[in-house]
């Protein structure tokens, strides 16, 4: 018998070799699963109560959009985008409880306080009239809060397919929130104010202190994608790893008029390679200690972008950041070369070094088009950004956060406020009965040269499928260092097909609540109960607003005074420093990521520090003129508001009296 099975593995070593080798790849390839006690542990740590949003009248609603002739065969796919949910504090009560939510089932833009909140006003409609919008060509597909104005209310950016933005400036009526409809880009351009816009971001990006705009575009400018009446050819990207075809990514810089405010279109000065991206998601973050944001663009069907911002005042300026690859660095997994389809980005600080690191999302669908979401860990070394160098390495894979399916929103937040952010992705493309992915494959693979004629492409209309059932993960970093996914154990693994994820402390209780804009179906807000909650410091970083003076920096306890007009100051740091000598460290968000804009303001989760422990806090932001200002604060657990002036050198002490007495409290301790 022994003899036999040795003649037996001699005859076919080759086989028995080869077999072994497909068996341990199999093993490596899979990735390491967590112990259900572990998975426990980690999950009673959190709770959530689901609630619906409202829903709009059935007779009202679609499911597919009316495309151009020659898109027929693929509406469901050219439909599979518009999904999109931001939080802010629209009517200033001080709190971000109210959402504006894009419906593409009716096209619609909503604003509304958040489920479980006080009805505090009736839900609105933004509807831009008199200025034109032609349902039958056009759709808005995002909302980014801003006070764009700078009078100290709220203001909304809608982007739209088929026209350019929109901008809803909030004026004075009571306390119901009311906006006036102004054109972002007064004159048509010879594309005929036809954009295609998924991506937008708001940001200081030439230093002079006020916020500027990107918006990123998809389709060609020019294009009837939503004309069932053209007649002209129609296109799609012309490669699946490098297309330059896209829409053009356009930079506005702020400006005052007697409107009260305008954006003037800037030239970067970039090649077309890198703003004629299909561009599905924009980031800025300063990643370089300047106060000057940098841009991470993300890029369907291409490499995505990293730019250094070299900017003066008036005058943008940026280049292009690329990794450096290892031996062991796949090409694909290197900053700025790779090959996939960038749809959401993300900044936090992982490792601890005070430098963000960058969270995108890709297609990762196992057994069908798996490429690889990454995570961006600085290596530390900013200088290397003066050579064209992006000091990021892609460590989604150590950290399991490489895979889970086709995914859209990438965002981080600390929802259990134990000092580390949690991982979530909205996922899913298209939901029906067919699965498509062979024919997706095949296309995939084929010749580039057909790729950009639609008549070349899959069948993808309402009944076909693609990664339809996929579910939300919720990425909680395990004992190993290691994310775990425990959506299953949370309930939140219902299949649904998402986009935009909001995220906010909209109670004022510290724990971040969040919405998820669902495509196509109903969307939802999800409260943050969480059982074991960590204490946490929350900061509303303010400037004042347009013909205040920039007075003194003043830190007091609570959320905005609503008869203290102030601005959010995107762009703005906090560094806080830990009784343990851990640094925690954030930047006030502008609308960074896919179709979900988060609440602007800043959240610290201290884990069981207790709520009387004194923190020392540094801030540095630009004042109204462009200088850099920094401040020294001493605050305990909660939420402050810091109204931001000139710079101060002494610590300030924040309490709940008025903002005089605190500045006099401050000067004489």
């Amino acid at each position: 018998m022994i003899a036999s099975l040795a003649g037996f593995a001699k005859r076919h070593a080759v086989r028995v070799l080869t077999l072994g080798v497909i068996a341990a790849l199999y093993g490596l390839a899979r990735l390491p699963q967590a112990a259900p006690d572990e998975r426990a542990g980690l999950a009673a740590r959190f709770h959530f109560t689901q609630t619906m949003l409202a829903e709009p009248a059935r007779a009202d609603m679609h499911k597919v959009r009316k495309v151009h002739p020659q898109l027929q065969r693929i509406s469901a796919w050219i439909s599979s985008v518009g999904a999109a949910v931001a939080l802010a504090d629209v009517d200033g009560d001080g709190l971000p409880n109210d959402y504006c939510l894009v419906d593409p089932r009716t096209d619609k833009v909503s604003v509304a306080p958040v489920p479980g909140s006080p009805a505090r006003y009736a839900p609105l409609t933004l509807d831009p009239a008199p200025l034109p919008l032609d349902a039958a060509t056009m759709a808005p597909m995002g909302c980014l809060p801003g006070d764009f104005n700078e009078d100290g209310r709220t203001d909304l950016l809608v982007y739209y397919w088929g026209r350019t933005p929109v901008l809803f400036l909030g004026e004075a009526d009571g306390r119901a929130p009311h906006f006036r409809p102004v054109e972002l880009v007064e004159a048509p351009a010879a594309d005929g104010g036809r954009w295609f816009t998924n991506a937008a971001t708001s940001a200081d990006l030439d230093g002079d202190g006020h916020v500027d705009l990107v918006i990123g575009n998809y389709f060609q400018d020019g294009a009837r994608i939503l004309d069932t009446q053209a007649s002209a050819d129609t296109y799609m990207q012309d490669s699946m790893s490098r297309a330059y075809n896209g829409g053009k990514t356009h930079f506005f810089l702020w400006t005052r008029s007697a409107q009260g405010v305008k954006f003037v279109e800037a030239d970067p000065g970039l090649d077309d390679r890198i703003t004629h991206g299909w561009s599905l998601a924009a980031g800025a973050q300063d990643l370089d200690g300047d106060l000057l944001p940098e841009l991470y663009l993300g890029h369907d069907f291409g490499p995505d972008r990293l730019l250094h911002n070299r900017s003066t005042p008036g005058h943008l300026k940026f280049a292009l950041l690329q990794g450096q690859r290892d031996f062991f660095t796949p090409a694909s997994k290197v900053l700025g070369r790779d090959s996939y389809k960038g749809m959401g980005v993300d900044f936090a600080d992982l490792n601890g070094d005070g430098i963000a690191d960058i969270y995108v999302s890709n297609i990762a669908a196992e057994y069908a088009l798996e490429e690889s979401h990454f995570m961006f860990v600085s290596s530390g070394d900013t200088a290397d950004m003066m050579r064209g160098v992006a000091p990021y390495k892609d460590k989604s894979e150590p950290l399991g956060l490489s895979r889970s399916d086709w995914s859209w929103e990438a965002r981080l937040a600390d929802f259990d406020n134990d000092g580390f952010p949690e991982a979530l992705q909205a996922t899913g493309f298209v939901r029906g009965d067919i699965n498509r992915w062979p024919e997706l494959h095949e296309l995939a693979m084929g010749n580039d040269g057909l790729l950009q004629h639609p008549q070349a492409w899959l069948r993808a209309q309402p009944g076909d499928d693609l990664s339809g059932n996929a579910v939300n993960p919720f990425f909680v970093r395990g004992a190993q260092g290691r994310f775990v996914d425990i959506s299953a154990e949370l309930d939140l693994a219902t299949p649904q097909v998402r986009r935009g994820i909001a995220t906010g402390d909209t109670d004022g209780d510290g724990a971040l609540d969040y919405i998820v804009a669902n495509q196509w179906e109903a969307s939802y807000f999800f409260h943050n109960d969480c059982p074991q909650c960590g204490s946490f410091l929350g900061l509303h970083l303010l400037l004042p607003a347009a013909g205040d003076g920039p007075g003194q920096t003043v830190a007091v306890d609570g959320h905005p005074q609503r008869n203290r007009p102030a601005s959010p100051a995107i762009g703005a740091q906090a560094k806080l420093r830990l009784p343990d000598g851990r640094v925690l460290v954030g930047q006030v968000d502008g609308g960074n990521g896919h179709s979900g804009k988060r609440s602007q303001d800043l959240h610290f989760g201290l884990g069981k520090l207790p709520a009387t422990t004194p923190l020392a806090v540094e801030l540095a932001w630009r004042d109204r003129s462009g200088q850099i200002q920094r401040a020294s604060l001493t605050l305990k657990p909660g939420w402050h508001s810091v109204y931001l002036g000139g710079s101060v050198a002494r610590p300030l002490y924040a309490d709940a009296r008025a903002p005089d007495a605190v500045q006099a409290a401050a000067g004489r301790k």
